[in-house]
């Protein structure tokens, strides 16, 4: 996982190949940008939404193999909770033509990260979380979320 600010992207837009396509394109949406699916180069891609967070997620944690996340509010705020998948049992088997499988936690640990103002975060297959939980109360986010396909080299871990 990689949580920082939109004005460092230059330090990342090395990690695999598709991340520095993926992270511009989240540095430059504006915030009118249209809900919907935006194509990138290979199979690569930008899915935009809107929602009201939640005071509780009743989905749980999610985690994929295919795709790394890179997750940024162009409106709002939301925290999104993330552990490392082998501290949860899973409650939905990976699905490979959804690329996901959701999971649980028996206890409350987690670390919580707040996006919006320019915070992003990566997330890598070892990475659930757990997204859409309000900060105060439930409010309106308008979210991109990269997926960025894993190439067939092991990913580059620090």
């Amino acid at each position: 996982m990689i949580y920082d600010h939109i004005s460092n992207i230059s330090r990342y837009l090395h990690l695999v190949p598709g991340i520095a396509e993926a992270l511009q394109f989240l540095q430059q949406a504006p915030a009118n940008i249209p809900v919907g699916r935006h194509q990138l180069s290979g199979d690569n891609y930008v899915n935009i939404d809107t929602y009201t967070t939640k005071s509780v997620n009743p989905v749980g944690y999610e985690a994929h193999e295919q795709y790394i996340d890179i997750q940024y509010l162009v409106q709002g705020q939301e925290e999104v909770w993330v552990r490392n998948l082998r501290e949860l049992q899973c409650t939905m088997p990976y699905d490979p033509l959804r690329d996901v499988a959701f999971y649980r936690a028996s206890d409350s640990f987690q670390t919580k990260l707040k996006l919006g103002k320019g915070y992003f975060v990566i997330l890598f297959p070892q990475d659930a979380h757990e997204p859409q939980h309000c900060l105060l109360a439930p409010a309106p986010v308008k979210k991109l979320v990269a997926k960025v396909a894993i190439q067939q080299q092991p990913l580059p871990f620090f």
